[in-house]
């Protein structure tokens, strides 16, 4: 049975140490220093601390913002070595416990100054969540892909399924144009997996068949100044949403071209193409030849 890794994104972030706003902080400091001194003093010390000028309250004031600070900062390193939240080395020693290893997509060249490329940090967390399964030796769906994506920095997106017993095929999308995979990557790929699958399994390994579209729109806008700012963040998120669809089996649908377009100002999104999404299968990938987002000016004109 196939198996989804979990949506990271959507884990409620864990407080460490529980986060306690200025306010609550401050009047419990008030409350303990004013219970240090005598019954008989407390409520001079109370007048004194409810005056915002007086030194001792500016310096309560600033204890408890420190504070304040500090919890943050716990929860904000805790959660960092989270999955979900680790980002450069930090991700790479949590992937390290699976032996997993961020992957090189360009070597670059320096001697002449270009430094290599390597695999982002979204890229790499979703082959750490996928490693378990590339322990299995029984040969499940989500271990193929697991090592299809590890043969080479290449690999953007793979998918497999198995047509009949003891057959797999392997589909996979190259990041280098429009996803088409070279018979080179295709044969790395290939490679990587004969030592991993099962041995009575056949692995057919074979590019993602792509589906090109064009996005064209018109925005219409509420009336104000910054139309043209609104513009530009609309092709931002768009281009954002053209990229993350770019996946074997991702479907682009208009539901998501209209939540990418319909930014802050934005009232009315008119889309023109593709005008019923893009439908794509388990073995194809869409891939966005171009954006086009066309002003139409104020709504209510």
């Amino acid at each position: 049975m196939r198996t989804t890794p979990i949506d990271l994104s959507q884990l409620p972030a864990p407080d460490i140490v529980d986060p306690i706003d200025f306010e609550t902080l401050f009047a419990e400091r008030k409350a303990r220093l004013i219970s240090l001194y005598p019954a008989d003093q407390r409520a001079e010390i109370a007048a004194t601390l409810a005056l915002e000028s007086e030194p001792l309250t500016r310096s309560l004031q600033e204890n408890a913002y420190r504070e304040v600070l500090l919890r943050q900062l716990i929860n904000d390193k805790a959660r960092g070595i989270l999955l979900a939240y680790a980002r450069g080395t930090t991700l790479e020693h949590i992937a390290a416990l699976f032996d997993v290893e961020r992957l090189v997509i360009s070597a670059g060249d320096p001697e002449n100054g270009v430094d290599p490329v390597y695999e982002d940090d979204d890229s790499l967390r979703e082959r750490v969540q996928l490693a378990p399964r590339g322990f299995s030796v029984a040969g499940p769906e989500e271990a193929y892909v697991f090592h299809a994506r590890s043969a080479d920095g290449r690999v953007l997106s793979a998918a497999a399924f198995s047509p009949e017993p003891c057959v797999m095929v392997v589909t996979i999308l190259s990041r280098e144009g429009d996803g088409t995979a070279s018979d080179e990557l295709i044969e790395i790929v290939k490679k990587n997996l004969e030592g991993k699958r099962p041995q009575t399994d056949e692995v057919i390994v074979q590019s993602a068949k792509i589906v090109r579209y064009a996005i064209r729109s018109t925005l219409r806008f509420f009336s104000g100044p910054d139309r043209a700012v609104a513009l530009a963040e609309a092709n931002k998120r768009t281009a954002k949403f053209a990229a993350d669809m770019h996946r074997i089996g991702m479907e682009v649908t208009v539901d998501g071209l209209h939540a990418a377009m319909r930014v802050a100002g934005v009232q009315k999104v008119l889309l023109d193409s593709p005008a019923g999404g893009v439908a794509v299968t388990g073995e194809q990938a869409p891939y966005c030849t171009g954006i086009e987002l066309i002003d139409g000016g104020v709504a209510d004109e």
